[in-house]
């Protein structure tokens, strides 16, 4: 047991971290049946307040909105159109007598009013035979083979009222469209751009670089058996604290923006196609009538009635007499054109409504407001006193026992240090908590020095 106790304490005795200032080689005013261990005090710290910039000063900018008032505007919703009117043709009635049928000459067998007419042959015949057919007077008959002339009774259009035209007025056309109307005329607006930030660390000094002297291991052996010491000069970083700060990223500005108008939608005519004249063609009016013509001719061989006639010839039992049939006429009612129809224009004023509209009165003003930075105040440890090697009390084989490591290890276990297995045993859990406990306390380091049981409320 006195072996392992003495393995176990060489470990605790060697400090980690050492001064530069020179210690003496045995320690002094050393009391009989005390153990005394060269050990690092740690250097001393104070807190200090810093005031660090959090947030860089800037500009509040706020905008004064411009000024408008209402007025009103004429706005014309019908154009100007023209107006065609249309004046009617007058017509008037006349009377006209045509002839339906002309006055002819016709050979008849007698002059009586309905005597049978000759044939064309007879007649032919006649002419042949030396009679005047075509000088002979009327009155005049001829006794002679009787052949009858043949008519045909056709139709003949007969015109009652000429073709004409009219014009017609077509109406101008128009729609219903919707026509846009300002209200508010476009304009500028001046709008705040807000600052924007943006979070960054930055690392503060909290503790500057140091140098402490740490013990290493002694390669050899002096005669005396005496364990020889080594210590190491070594370099400790400085530490830093990281902060977060927010600063400028774009300072406040302010834009332009463009303020489109604000319109209105009204209903309005909107002129399609305007009025127009056409002419429209009145077609002739025609009557048909029935007329008989003269189809075939007769042929006839005659002798005047009152001539003497040659008796050698035969009458054939035929006479022929040319009688004058007088004309049929007829009388008809035409329309014909008095006067030709025409078109005169009339002005269609246009039409206008009263509407409301927003007018610009002043602009739009921008104000800046400083913003005032933003500081914080952060703590840092400085420091007022260096680490360096004393000889101080320790606990050693003389006067440490099971009981007593019982006790550090239930201390360090109270105040939330891990020591391992509570056995009473310095094992490396106990002498990793204990070294664990010294540094969080700026304690002395390199052995169980009676400033480290005080401060784990231990009382041998």
């Amino acid at each position: 047991m006195k072996l392992q106790y003495s393995s176990l304490l060489i470990g605790l005795l060697l400090s980690s971290t050492y001064a530069t200032a020179e210690v003496s080689l045995i320690p002094p005013n050393a009391k009989a049946g005390e153990c005394y261990a060269k050990v690092v005090i740690p250097a001393k710290y104070k807190s200090v307040e810093d005031r660090v910039l959090v947030q860089e000063a800037s500009n509040k900018i706020s905008i004064i909105p411009a000024k408008y008032k209402w007025v009103e505007e004429k706005v014309e919703v019908t154009p100007e159109t023209k107006k065609l009117i249309t004046i009617p043709a007058k017509y008037k009635k006349v009377s006209e007598v045509i002839e339906v049928k002309p006055a002819t000459h016709g050979w008849h067998v007698s002059l009586k009013k309905h005597a049978a007419p000759v044939s064309k042959e007879i007649l032919v015949a006649a002419k042949l035979k030396g009679v005047p057919i075509d000088n002979t007077t009327p009155g005049t008959c001829y006794k002679e083979y009787y052949t009858p002339e043949t008519y045909k009774t056709v139709e003949e259009e007969v015109l009652i009222q000429k073709e004409s035209s009219k014009e017609k007025i077509v109406p101008a056309k128009y729609e219903m469209v919707e026509k846009t109307i300002t209200i508010k005329p476009a304009s500028k607006k001046t709008v705040t751009v807000p600052a924007t930030y943006e979070i960054v660390e930055e690392k503060v000094l909290v503790e500057k670089e140091k140098t402490v002297w740490k013990k290493g291991k002694n390669p050899a052996t002096k005669l005396d058996g005496a364990t020889g010491e080594i210590m190491c000069l070594v370099k400790i970083p400085a530490k830093y604290r990281t902060i977060k700060k927010k600063v400028v990223k774009t300072p406040a500005t302010t834009k332009v923006v463009e303020v489109p108008a604000i319109t209105k939608v009204i209903k309005v005519k909107k002129l399609v196609s305007p009025a127009k004249v056409e002419k429209v063609t009145i077609p002739a009016v025609k009557s048909v009538v029935k007329k008989k013509v003269l189809e075939k001719k007769s042929e006839f061989s005659w002798i005047q009635v009152g001539n003497s006639v040659d008796k050698s010839l035969t009458y054939t039992g035929h006479k022929i007499c040319l009688v004058e049939t007088p004309a049929i006429t007829k009388k008809i009612t035409k329309t014909v054109l008095d006067t030709p129809a025409s078109v005169k224009e009339e002005i269609v004023p246009a039409t206008h409504k009263v509407v409301k509209v927003k007018k610009l009165v002043e602009e739009a003003k921008e104000i800046k407001t400083p913003i005032a930075a933003i500081y914080k105040i952060i703590e840092k440890k400085q420091k007022i006193s260096d680490a360096h090697q004393s000889w101080e009390r320790i606990l050693c084989q003389t006067n440490m026992n099971k009981d007593v490591i019982l006790k550090i290890q239930n201390a360090l276990k109270a105040k939330n240090y891990n020591p391992g297995k509570i056995d009473g045993v310095l094992g490396r859990d106990t002498r990793v908590a204990l070294d664990k406990f010294q540094r969080d306390n700026s304690l002395a380091t390199g052995g169980i020095t009676y400033e480290t049981l005080n401060a784990l409320n231990i009382n041998l």
